[in-house]
Order: C-alpha cells, then sequence, then structure tokens
C-alpha cells in the first residue's frame, strides 16, 4: 500500500490529471455500456436456445411420424392372413406367393418413406418386394433377426445398417437407410415365428432438417440411443460422445474442438429414444448481441476519444508550464547559468518562473565575483611563492657552488648545480606568468636533468619541439608539475627502467604538448576521479595537474586544459591543449 502511494505521489501532474478526468468521465460510460452489454447478451441467448429448443422439438416429431408409421407397418403385416401364414409354414402356391409382394409393394408405395421390407419366418425362410440375399445364408443368425428376437415382439429401432447380407434392388448405401424390426410372437405359446425388417429412408430427415439454419453455419445432427450417427449433414464432421450428454432429456452444453468453441443444444425423443442436437460455433446465433456490443463499443470509443482529447488538453496546459521550468532548471543545473524562463504567465507558475528569472540572475553575478576572486587568489599563490626566494641571493649561491665544483674537478656536480640554478632562473623570470615556449621546455629539461642524476639509469627522456615556432609564448610552469606527477607516480612505481615523452606540436589552431610515459599508470577509478576534479575544479587537489588544468582554464577558458588517458600498467599520457601566443601579439602578462 505505502508502494502503491510513493508511485501515486512521484507521478507526473500531467497523469494524474489525465487519469482523475478519464476516471470522471470514463468510467460511468464503461460501466452503463458493460451492464446493457451483458443484459441483452444474456436475454438474447435464452432466446435462442428456446428456439433451438421449438425446432428441435418439430424435428423430432417429425421424426416419430416416419418411425410410428414404420412401427404400423410391422402391426400390419403381422395381422395380414397371407403372411400368418408364411409364419405358420402353411402349404401354399404360386398365388400365395404372388399376393404376398404384391402386399409388401403396396405398403411401400401408401408409405413411400419406406426405403424396402423383408419378412423372414423362423426358418429362414424371406418374402419381400425390394430386398435380397447377397449370398445364401441362414438370416436367422443375422445380429438384426438377433436383435428382434431380444426385445421380445416389441418394435425396435436399430439404426443404420451394418456388415448385414442383405441388398436392396435400388442400392441404398448403408448411409442412406436406418432399420427397424420387430420379431412376431405367437400369443399363446410366445413363440417368434419370424421377423420384420423395415429400413427407412434418411432422405425424409434431410428434408425435415436441411432448411433448418443455426447462425451462420450450425446445423441439426439426429444420433441413435448408443451415440451413434442417423442424420448428420455432410459438412458435419464432429463426433459426439454419448458421455457428454446428462441423463435429462434435453438440455446444452459448450466443449472446445480442435481449437474452436462450439456450443449444442439438445433433446432426446421419448418415443424414438433419438436424440436431436444442434450444433453451431460459439457467437454464431447471436449475431444482434454482436451488432448491440459493437454500438456499444462505438459509443465507448466516441466517449474514450473525447474524454481523452479533452484530459489532454486540459492537463497540457497546466502541466506544460510545469515542464517548460522543469527543463530550464535542469539547463541551470548542468551548469549553464545563462538561461531563463521566457514565457509570460501571471499564474503561480508565472511567478515561480519570475523568480527562478531573479535567481540566476543573482547567481551569475555570485559566479563572476568569486571567478575574480579565485583568479587573484591564484595570482597571489604564485606570486607569494616566488616571493619566497630571494633571486640574486639565489643565483650567486649557486654560481659560488657550480665554481667550487669545476674547481674540484666535480663536472657531474658542475652540471647538476647548473641545471639546478636555470631551473629556478626560469621559475622565477622577473615575475612573469607568461614565458617562451623554448624557456618553458628548458625549464623541463633541467628538471629532468636532476632527477636523471638521482634516479640514474631508472629514468630515461626525450623532448621533441619539430615544428614549433621560436616566437611561441606559454604560460609558465605547466610542463614540470606533470612530469613530476609522471616520475612519482608512474615511473617509480614500475619495476625497471622507465621513459618519459615530451612532444610538441602545432594542430588545429592550438598549441598541443603532450606528455607520455611508460610507468605503472591508473585503474579506470582513479582515472575517473582526476577527471571529475578537472570538471569541478576541486581546489583539495593541490599543486599537481590539477592545479595546472585550473591555470589554463582560469586564464584562457574552455576549451582548453588537460587531458589525460592511462591503462593499469601500460602507463599514463597528458595531453595539454593551449591557444597559440606570438611574441608581438596579444599579451596576457
Amino acid at each position: 500500500m505505502r508502494m502503491i502511494k510513493r508511485l501515486i505521489n512521484n507521478a507526473p501532474i500531467r497523469h494524474k490529471l489525465i487519469s482523475l478526468l478519464l476516471l470522471i468521465s470514463m468510467l460511468p460510460t464503461i460501466g452503463l455500456g458493460i451492464l446493457s452489454g451483458w443484459a441483452v447478451e444474456n436475454i438474447i441467448e435464452k432466446q435462442v436456445i428456446d428456439q433451438t429448443l421449438q425446432l428441435i422439438g418439430e424435428v423430432n416429431k417429425t421424426a416419430e411420424v416416419y418411425v410410428s408409421h414404420m412401427q404400423n407397418l410391422t402391426y400390419l403385416i403381422s395381422m395380414n392372413e397371407e403372411m400368418e401364414a408364411f409364419f405358420n409354414h402353411e402349404k401354399e402356391d404360386g398365388e400365395a406367393d404372388y399376393k404376398r409382394r404384391t402386399f409388401l409393394q403396396g405398403l411401400t408405395s401408401l408409405y413411400s418413406e419406406a426405403a424396402g421390407i423383408l419378412v423372414v419366418n423362423d426358418k429362414g425362410e424371406m418374402i419381400s418386394n425390394e430386398m435380397y440375399e447377397r449370398t445364401p445364408t441362414d438370416l436367422t443368425k443375422e445380429p438384426w433377426y438377433l436383435a428382434a428376437v431380444a426385445n421380445e415382439g416389441i418394435f425396435k429401432m436399430i439404426g443404420k445398417p451394418v456388415n448385414r447380407n442383405i441388398r436392396s434392388h435400388v442400392h441404398y448405401r448403408e448411409d442412406e437407410v436406418v432399420s427397424a424390426v420387430r420379431a412376431v410372437i405367437d400369443p399363446e405359446t410366445q413363440r417368434v415365428k419370424g421377423v420384420v425388417l423395415i429400413d427407412l429412408k434418411l432422405r425424409v430427415l434431410a428434408e425435415a432438417t436441411k432448411n433448418i439454419r443455426l447462425g451462420k453455419t450450425g446445423y441439426l445432427m439426429i444420433m441413435d440411443e448408443n451415440g451413434g450417427n442417423i442424420y448428420a449433414p455432410e459438412t458435419s464432421k464432429l463426433f459426439l460422445p454419448k458421455k457428454w450428454f446428462s441423463q435429462d432429456r434435453s438440455g446444452y452444453f459448450s466443449k472446445r474442438i480442435k481449437g474452436e468453441e462450439y456450443q449444442f443444444i439438445y433433446e432426446t425423443s421419448s418415443f424414438t429414444n433419438w436424440t436431436t442436437v444442434g450444433v453451431f460455433k460459439a457467437g454464431e446465433p447471436v449475431f444482434e448481441v454482436k451488432e448491440i456490443h459493437l454500438y456499444v463499443l462505438l459509443f465507448l470509443l466516441t466517449a474514450a476519444f473525447l474524454g481523452m482529447s479533452a484530459s489532454y488538453y486540459l492537463s497540457h496546459s497546466m502541466s506544460r508550464p510545469i515542464l517548460k521550468l522543469n527543463a530550464v532548471m535542469k539547463t541551470a543545473e548542468s551548469g549553464n547559468f545563462s538561461t531563463f524562463y521566457q514565457e509570460e504567465r501571471e499564474d503561480e507558475i508565472g511567478l515561480l518562473g519570475k523568480s527562478f528569472n531573479r535567481l540566476m540572475m543573482r547567481i551569475r553575478e555570485l559566479m563572476s565575483v568569486t571567478e575574480r576572486q579565485e583568479r587573484q587568489k591564484r595570482e597571489a599563490e604564485l606570486r607569494a611563492l616566488q616571493a619566497q626566494i630571494n633571486p640574486h641571493f639565489l643565483y650567486n649561491t649557486l654560481d659560488t657552488i657550480n665554481w667550487m665544483a669545476r674547481k674540484k674537478g666535480a663536472e657531474e656536480v658542475s652540471g647538476l648545480v647548473q641545471a639546478l640554478s636555470k631551473l629556478f632562473r626560469i621559475s622565477l623570470s622577473k615575475g612573469k606568468d607568461i614565458i617562451s615556449l623554448s624557456d618553458e621546455f628548458e625549464h623541463v629539461e633541467n628538471y629532468l636533468k636532476i632527477q636523471k642524476a638521482r634516479y640514474r639509469d631508472k629514468l630515461n627522456y626525450s623532448i621533441e619541439m619539430t615544428g614549433l615556432c621560436d616566437d611561441r609564448l606559454i604560460l609558465k610552469l605547466v610542463l614540470q608539475p606533470i612530469v613530476e606527477n609522471a616520475i612519482y607516480h608512474g615511473i617509480k612505481e614500475k619495476k625497471g627502467p622507465g621513459h618519459i615523452t615530451i612532444k610538441g606540436m602545432e594542430e588545429d589552431g592550438s598549441l598541443i604538448i603532450k606528455i607520455e610515459d611508460d610507468g605503472a599508470g591508473m585503474d579506470e577509478e582513479k582515472l575517473k576521479q582526476i577527471t571529475d576534479q578537472f570538471k569541478h575544479r576541486d581546489d583539495t587537489a593541490g599543486y599537481g595537474m590539477i592545479n595546472v588544468h585550473e591555470r589554463i582554464a582560469l586564464t584562457f577558458g574552455e576549451p582548453y586544459g588537460l587531458t589525460v588517458e592511462s591503462r593499469k600498467g601500460a602507463g599514463t599520457a597528458v595531453t595539454i591543449r593551449l591557444p597559440i601566443l606570438a611574441k608581438g601579439g596579444t599579451s596576457l602578462e
């Protein structure tokens, strides 16, 4: 809960306004649309189920009429005198047989739905007007005969014929007829005298159902009591297990078959025990519901568009100036204090913008004062350092040491003292801040000579000034602190001898001096720390590379200063970028 509250509190004002306006405008509309759609869908679905059950009931009645006709035919046949003589095995002539066949033919003419009638007595003898045996066999052993005997004289529909030894002159296929049987029982002895077999044309059932459509592709099918198909249209490829149907005589259910949702509505006839099933894909019969849903959806979309447009306009008009003020503040936060909020507004946001502008002006004034004071401080520190040494006393003392060393024949000591003398001479430079480039290079070379005398073979160096003009000027004491860092933090920390290379060149209108060493180098964390100090001008860094970078930046501004590249164990490279200053040109002294 606390996390949700924090998320809400931290969300942008524009999002809060849009959410609030959308909730007020959209929530009642969506609720009304969903409620009305649900109510209409339930009403129409109930109507569809009732109408489908009515259609199924009519089909069941039609099937019952045809089946009752077949039942009546079995009674007429069993009560006919000629047929009774046939069941009792009485002697007969050809005329009796002709009368029986004529009688059967009259029945099939009267009941055109009968595809054929076959009468068999208990000795396997048969009479039929349309059927005959495929091969000579005992018909009393046929499954349909045994099923009739087992039903003890009660009329029974046994479904479509399968592999029976009987054919029709019209050659009806097994899937074009359905068979009904009834055993003829002697009322006194209860002996089975024979069986009447009648085939019912399925065409009459197809005519009763073919014009009935459920939805766009729905249809009706008829199943027997064992779940076998009595009738199904040619387009049907579904097999419905009997276990899907409950014990109730009618009902409906849904099933997913091959990735599609189907709905089934069924009713079982109490007379035939056949179940008529309405099959359709879910949603097809309720096209009106879809149409209503479409209207509701269009209404919701229209309301959503209007609500979002109004919400966006109102929230944008309120949040845009806030975002603009925030962007200006971020620009100032990055270090650009010359930016101002420029939109004219008289509301609370406009007052904040004006206060921000006054704050920026005050900051710029304070920065200007601070920068001037910082520069004066650096200059005073450098001058104070220079003033600590009396030039005449230093020169005279070093000259005396040099003379005494030569007198004693200590040439190495003499050279070292001479280098130190030149080092201090250039460092003082009569109080000048800008000196010639050649003096600066001579200064760092004398410093390297002194360090070479200390470290000997561990320290090696080379200085290149190829292509540089003699009249170039440079800010004093920018090379020596960097070379000192290279020695103490690079060469000294390295195992074995090291080398320092100093190269000067002119490139893209700037003076470039690169100082490289093959010493210990720095890891990424140390390098990042130095780079960050360059950016923030950290006064706690001392008089090393940071001090040099600050002096150059304060003197010449951007983009001049130092850049450092280093890799642990591979050395360090420091690049100094300075403006090109020539003797006789603009002086900064």
